[in-house]
């Protein structure tokens, strides 16, 4: 008798894509509760305590604007706030994201200084000070930088980023991308100097797509006076207006905000410092397991591995979306793909948000049988050099 064809896969998905990533049941129970009326007393304390409650993920004592949108629309919110038609910015191509960011400054009016890079390092913080010494005009308004680039897992250093902007004595802006580092890499809103921090919900934030963020500091919102871009859906002032008394000049995304509570519980009852420490285990361990395996990692800068997720390179001669393809219809398992220039060469590794080191183990066992099954020649060592980090603790 022929074999019937199969219907059904047992087990649960793994999505192990850098986002959106695995919401904790906790999260999912939060957002089931009925929706209440958001002009009502129960919303407005909901709404006060979530717009104190997230200021510590951004490491800011400055207000943290909440949109119900992606991260796209939080980029877009930067931007308009406080910069105005033809002022120039200064952007650097350390991935697919930062592209995107840079080209949606060019088709909002602005003059854009794009400074090519190779996709496998982060932002040049000496490329940064030769070019803010040399705009003695002081034209460049901002630098625009993303923190942690999902399409290649490099982290950019932006503390040095600021230290070299500091050390030309520039009045730029920073404006930096955490929409897939926030509450997984180690980051410092006020500590730095950053005066805008775009983020996303759907990512270290453990929550799915649909909520964005500003962290602004006072020169932001000094910016924000002279500012002429257009601007009425992001526009932060009356959003600050209604925030004071705990709502919002619109709808919210009230379920979101619902489970964004039990998430930043679950962040803070954790700790920070460990939610940093976890993720950049869990970096090693996947770095242990490519190595051994005899892959590369497409990460150069030792200083610089994302502890959100890993890219691995290919060989020569195999393309990346066909082992993709194969890992998914064998274990149901979903990989993150090779985005723009990097398409076929790459596939990605996410390992971060509600993470632990069974799922770790098991995602690199997908990992290697489907490296295995499509013939990729490959040492059989990854899985057991991974389990070494993970018990070194």
């Amino acid at each position: 008798m022929a074999e019937s064809k199969r219907t059904h896969v047992s087990g649960r998905h793994f999505l192990q894509i850098p986002g959106p990533t695995n919401c904790p049941i906790e999260v999912l129970h939060a957002m089931s509760a009925p929706t209440i009326d958001h002009r009502g007393p129960t919303f407005q304390e909901l709404g006060k305590h979530l717009i104190e409650a997230i200021k510590p993920v951004f490491g800011t004592t400055n207000p943290v604007i909440i949109y119900p949108a992606s991260g796209t629309g939080a980029w877009e919110a930067a931007l308009v706030n406080t910069l105005s038609p033809g002022d120039k910015v200064l952007c650097f191509e350390t991935g697919h994201f930062a592209t995107l960011w840079q080209k949606m400054a060019t088709e909002l009016g602005l003059e854009v200084e794009f400074v090519p890079g190779d996709w496998r390092h982060g932002i040049d913080t000496d490329k940064v000070a030769e070019l803010l010494a040399a705009d003695t005009e002081r034209t460049i308004k901002a630098v625009c930088c993303v923190h942690n680039e999902t399409s290649t897992g490099v982290t950019s250093r932006i503390g040095d980023v600021r230290t070299a902007m500091n050390s030309t004595d520039h009045p730029a802006l920073l404006l930096v991308d955490t929409i897939s580092s926030l509450g997984a890499v180690d980051y410092r809103h006020d500590e730095w100097g950053v005066d805008v921090t775009v983020s996303g919900s759907q990512k270290g934030l453990m929550l799915p797509p649909g909520l964005s963020f500003n962290a602004v500091s006072d020169k932001a919102l000094e910016a924000y006076e002279s500012s002429t871009l257009p601007k009425s859906y992001w526009d932060w002032k009356p959003i600050l207006a209604a925030n004071a008394n705990g709502f919002w000049p619109y709808t919210p995304a009230t379920n979101l905000l619902y489970g964004l509570k039990v998430a930043l519980q679950m962040l803070e009852d954790e700790g920070l410092e460990n939610v940093f420490a976890r993720h950049q285990r869990y970096s090693r361990a996947t770095r242990a397991a490519v190595e051994a395996w005899g892959l590369e990692v497409l990460c150069q800068d030792d200083r610089e591995h994302s502890g959100a997720l890993t890219a691995v390179v290919v060989p020569d001669g195999f393309d990346a979306d066909e082992i993709r393809a194969i890992i998914l219809d064998r274990f149901d398992m979903s990989l993150g793909a090779g985005l723009s220039k990097l398409a076929g060469k790459v596939f990605r590794i996410g390992h971060l948000g509600a993470f632990e080191d069974l799922t770790l183990v098991g995602t690199l066992g997908g990992v290697q049988m489907g490296l295995n099954l499509a013939g990729v020649p490959i040492k059989q060592d990854g899985i057991q050099a991974a389990l070494t980090v993970l018990e070194q603790g």
